[in-house]
């Protein structure tokens, strides 16, 4: 196996998913193939929020959807269970490792005693977790990001766009993932305008509460910041955003989304001329590069895997108009993504 550092940047393609029921009883996609050896398929167990959040989940299916395609194998995404334990993910896991899908990725640093649990067990099968770095085993890739960097090019979008000088940032959940995003946002703020405010909230303590699965919650959120002044509002809460991005849209702000390109987003389209741009991170890539490493090349990827504004891993999209043709934004966004790589700029972590 070959340990790496860092992502490859692949392209995304979408592509429909047939609804099932997996052995667990919980709702998934499957769709029939095989590469006649090794392995049936990449499979995916989703994180909170489930398919069609627009956002983490949802780039974990166009990866996984890419790699079937290219190496004419099937693929298998099942959906969590409120209130599961740690155990049922484990089964839920080791279900997909028996039927022969290889590699079996958990989207979500929730699903990691799952899977160093699961992962000894079966050392012949390679095993990827998102957004978690703790596991050390020779069959396990950690997909993690310096999620930091994009979201301090976020602030500087949001120092430069607002006309109040009062940002707002939504956290989906009070945790030490959330809170890389936060501080990546204030840092791009303060160090492009420091009279600039940011208004702060995160939804829930915990992800069990709804933090990151519930629009609502989002939605009130904003529309308290947007009272409060805020005429930029950037969220990491994953499906909660979608009621971040209402609330702007009904105020007529702006919003930046996260983790995929909101702009492009079905579910999201008419609300999308008021999403200026959503900090990136390339988790359908990730995903697709531990397929290839396993499926294609027969040199499973281990290790951490860290995606950065330097391997194109993370960045920021650039679909709306408005702010690809702001060209003092771009020249700002130019000189900021340049400090971050060569390392005059430092961005905080917490």
């Amino acid at each position: 196996m070959r340990r790496v550092s860092r992502i490859a940047v692949a392209g995304v393609a979408s592509a429909a998913l047939a609804a099932t029921l997996s052995a667990c009883g919980s709702s998934s996609s499957d769709s029939a193939g095989g590469d006649g050896g090794k392995s049936k398929g990449v499979a995916l167990e989703y994180d909170v929020g489930g398919k069609g959040d627009q956002s983490f989940n949802d780039a974990a299916t166009v990866g996984m959807e890419q790699a079937a395609k290219a190496f004419g194998t099937g693929s298998k995404a099942v959906e969590p269970v409120d209130g599961e334990s740690d155990a049922d993910k484990a089964q839920r896991l080791e279900t997909l490792a028996k039927a022969g899908y290889n590699p079996v990725i958990g989207v979500g640093y929730a699903y990691a005693p799952a899977v160093k649990e699961v992962a000894a067990k079966y050392p012949e099968v390679s095993f990827g977790i998102v957004d978690d770095s703790t596991i050390t085993a020779d069959n396990v890739a950690d997909l993690v990001f310096h999620e930091e960097q994009s979201s301090y090019l976020a602030g500087v979008t949001a120092a430069l766009t607002t006309k109040t000088d009062t940002v707002g940032f939504i956290g989906g959940v009070d945790i030490p993932l959330i809170h890389k995003f936060e501080a990546g946002f204030k840092q791009g703020v303060a160090d492009t305008n420091s009279k600039v405010k940011v208004k702060s909230q995160y939804l829930t303590e915990t992800a069990e509460e709804g933090g990151f699965a519930s629009p609502d919650k989002g939605k009130t959120a904003a529309e308290g910041e947007i009272d409060a002044g805020a005429d930029v509002v950037y969220h990491a809460a994953g499906l909660s955003g979608q009621g971040v991005i209402q609330a702007a849209a009904t105020a007529k702000v702006w919003a930046i989304g996260v983790d995929s390109d909101q702009y492009k987003q079905d579910a999201l389209a008419k609300y999308k001329d008021s999403i200026l741009t959503s900090a990136l991170k390339n988790v359908q890539g990730a995903v697709y590069e531990l397929a290839k490493s396993v499926i294609k090349d027969g040199k499973p990827e281990t290790g951490v895997i860290r995606g950065s504004l330097a391997n194109g891993g993370v960045g920021l999209a650039d679909s709306n108009p408005t702010f690809k043709g702001n060209a003092t934004l771009q020249a700002a966004l130019k000189k900021a993504e340049a400090g971050i790589k060569d390392g005059s700029i430092k961005v905080k972590t917490s």
